[in-house]
């Protein structure tokens, strides 16, 4: 059946009889495998639960796994931000020492008639604080550039992932919508067959109708009952689909309570959407992170070369106790420039310049991929409405075209060739226009997806 390879046929990925998954995300996010699992944190409900699209998604923006992931991979850009940090602070400790000695002499090897050979015991407090402080370190300043620029990405990553999530949860609810239209459509098309093969037998016990007649409406019966079992297996494995992408637990039962939306949307343009899409993808904003990011550790590399300054001080109270003590400090600094380490630090440069090399490229290809996503989707939504009207106008003919050949059996005129032929029809027409909203749909989320919006789904599903 041909909605079952809507899907794919959305990603551009597999043929078109292959089943499709519930996610068609868009082939700029090489995460996407990510965003069909979900954290389960739910018990089953006794009793099906209704679902609607806007409850299915906000599920999925909690529970989904690429929403997860890109949580801790954004506390993981935040703790290395914190880490580099730390190399631009001073660093400040403080110890306290209490010490108690007895001294042998003669183990030591002072054998001095006269003097006692054990000395002690004997003690002594000391409280100190000391500072650590790199005062000129380039090569930390553009670590830690580089490693806020980082924590930006993953934050921009992180908002991106929220649209990926609208993305995959619609789509996935939309699928479900659509094979439970295909169900009932092939549900109506037994219906009828079986009134046909009710005709037909009848005719053939009457004598006036050849077996041929009734051979012909039972295979065409049986086959619609093949028909619904498969559109009844689509429709509970996408079901457990969409539960995945959403958190529910697999034997939590469901039913959904929004219909299949449609609208028409005319005279976009689509330099200005292309524009748009520059300036709300998170997916590119967070790539001119990354290339900053590289930028500074290009220059972290080129730092390395240069002088450091340090200081090292310490400051304390030492004494035979508190109340007899006196203050002592030490103070330092130091200067390092880095010799014979030409090697180290030229390949270093070079991992630093090919990385930024690497930024660079992907970011000019996310461009140019924003670029065709838009235009893609803005193709496939003016087909798929194309493809609606087309297929609107298709079951209308072919269910009258049904009608006048039922009469004309039923009267005797002709054979049931043309009933046959007609169910078949309408069974084709059915499965387009479900096939064909289904697209539509499908490809208004990935407009919404291409233009940064996707949380703003409901004026593209709706119309904008």
């Amino acid at each position: 059946m041909a909605l079952f390879g809507v899907a794919v046929l959305a990603a551009g990925q597999l043929p078109a009889q292959t089943l499709p998954t519930p996610s068609s995300a868009p082939p700029s996010t090489p995460a996407a495998p990510n965003f069909q699992g979900s954290v389960v944190t739910a018990t089953a409900a006794a009793q099906p639960i209704d679902l609607s699209l806007d409850e299915a998604i906000q599920r999925g923006l909690t529970t989904n796994l690429g929403i997860i992931l890109s949580g801790t991979q954004t506390a993981g850009a935040r703790a290395q931000r914190l880490s580099e940090l730390q190399a631009l602070l001073p660093e400040v400790d403080f110890n306290a020492q209490e010490s108690e000695m007895q001294t042998d002499l003669p183990a030591e090897g002072l054998r001095i008639p006269g003097i006692p050979t054990i000395i002690g015991p004997f003690g002594y407090t000391d409280l100190r604080a000391t500072l650590k402080w790199s005062l000129v370190d380039l090569n930390a300043l553009h670590s830690y550039m580089a490693a806020r620029h980082n924590f930006r990405a993953a934050q921009l990553s992180a908002a991106d992932a929220r649209d990926m999530v609208v993305m995959t949860v619609g789509n996935a609810y939309l699928l479900v919508l659509a094979d439970q239209a295909q169900v009932a459509s092939v549900e109506a098309q037994v219906a009828t067959a079986k009134v046909s093969l009710d005709q037909a037998v009848a005719n053939h016990q009457a004598g006036t109708a050849p077996l041929l007649d009734e051979l012909r409406a039972r295979v065409d019966y049986q086959t619609l009952e093949q028909q619904l079992i498969a559109a009844q297996d689509s429709l509970e494995k996408d079901k457990l689909a969409l539960a995945r992408t959403i958190g529910l637990p697999m034997e939590q039962k469901f039913n959904l309570t929004d219909q299949v939306p449609y609208s028409d949307f005319d005279n976009l343009d689509v330099n200005a959407l292309i524009h748009e899409a520059e300036a709300n993808r998170k997916d590119l904003a967070a790539l001119v992170e990354d290339t900053r990011a590289a930028e500074e550790q290009r220059k972290a590399a080129t730092a390395e070369r240069l002088p450091t300054v340090k200081f090292d001080g310490d400051y304390g109270d030492i004494g035979v106790n508190v109340a007899h003590s006196h203050g002592t400090g030490n103070a330092s600094g130091t200067l390092s420039v880095p010799l014979f380490q030409e090697f180290e630090l030229r390949g270093e440069a070079q991992q630093a310049q090919a990385q930024l090399d690497t930024e660079r490229a992907q970011l000019s290809d996310r461009r140019a991929q924003i670029d065709a996503d838009v235009r893609d989707a803005l193709f496939d939504i003016q087909t798929a409405q194309q493809q609606v009207r087309v297929a609107r106008s298709s079951m209308s003919l072919a269910n009258e075209a049904l009608k006048e050949a039922q009469e004309r059996y039923a009267n005797g005129v002709s054979d049931n060739l043309a009933v046959s032929q007609a169910q078949q029809s309408v069974a084709q027409a059915d499965e387009q226009y479900v096939t064909s909203l289904y697209r539509d749909n499908v490809a208004k989320l990935g407009l919404a997806r291409a233009l940064g919006e996707g949380q703003n789904y409901k004026s593209y599903l709706g119309g904008k």
